[in-house]
């Protein structure tokens, strides 16, 4: 417990019960996610207690859902595939749990320690094994190169897109560090002292439409809390209109184009080409 300390037990029956209450539209499957590096014994097994999980969490969210007070009667529960870095225990997950008939399937336990090509591998072998008429989600990933590379690997929800849970936005922007379509900057370093500039050109979000980079950066040299609330809205507002974006190039037949693009010019800071 935050507030005194003392151990508080949560399973499978009492996760869904916890999101039954809030009444979201999804709830997520109670998992374990293992670290991505682990002994493939320990993932195994790990996967197994999960299948177990899943299983009880179906049962459970069937009776919350038949209850006449249940906040959202109507609660979507979604799966998740687990197996860290090993694609033969992915895959097997995945066929195991496409046949419960679920919601929605996620994956699960990436970003944890792997390389970005590791996480992509994955995708590429797992997501073929699941259901295709049902949506499937990324859990935990979130820069905008991920994003434009697990589109197109067959993934719907993200983390930061508004379906996306990782924190990239939010948390990067209190410290300074804010997206473009150039890639990131962060505005605590000393060349933007004196940049009048808006955190991006043609960007129209509150803070761009009023502040200058400088003035972001005194803000946040100064611990105001106004500095942290416009890093983090501009993010917001970047995954939100990324997402938008996406779903018009897919929209028009045109994905594979606009994801090469938008890599290139994520690169343009990195690389050094603009300031």
């Amino acid at each position: 417990s935050h507030i005194d300390g003392h151990k508080i037990f949560m399973g499978p029956e009492e996760s869904m019960q916890i999101q039954s209450n809030l009444g979201s539209t999804i709830a997520m499957a109670f998992d374990e996610c293992a670290p991505a590096k682990a002994d493939k014994k320990y993932v195994r097994n790990s996967v197994e207690r999960t299948t177990r999980w899943l299983e009880r969490c179906k049962k459970e969210m069937d009776r919350l859902n038949s209850l006449p007070d249940t906040v959202n009667p109507n609660q979507l529960l979604f799966g998740i595939n687990q197996g860290a870095v090993y694609t033969d225990i992915r895959i097997e997950h995945a066929k195991i749990i496409s046949e419960m008939n679920l919601d929605g399937y996620a994956v699960g336990g990436l970003a944890v320690g792997e390389t970005h090509e590791e996480m992509y591998h994955v995708l590429d072998e797992t997501v073929p094994y699941l259901p295709q008429d049902k949506p499937t989600y990324l859990m935990g990933v979130g820069t905008p190169a991920n994003i434009l590379e697990a589109v197109d690997r067959g993934t719907e929800f993200f983390c930061c897109g508004f379906s996306f849970d990782c924190v990239y936005p939010s948390r990067n922007g209190r410290h300074g560090h804010v997206y473009t379509k150039f890639g990131k900057i962060n505005l605590f370093n000393a060349q933007y002292e004196k940049d009048m500039r808006p955190i991006e050109e043609g960007c129209n979000c509150p803070a761009c439409r009023d502040y200058s980079r400088a003035y972001i950066r005194h803000l946040l040299k100064a611990k105001e809390m106004l500095g942290m609330r416009l890093c983090v809205l501009h993010n917001l507002y970047f995954y939100n209109h990324l997402m938008e974006d996406i779903r018009g190039a897919i929209d028009e037949g045109r994905y594979s184009k606009f994801k090469e693009e938008r890599l290139d010019m994520l690169k343009t800071y990195d690389n050094k080409k603009s300031l």
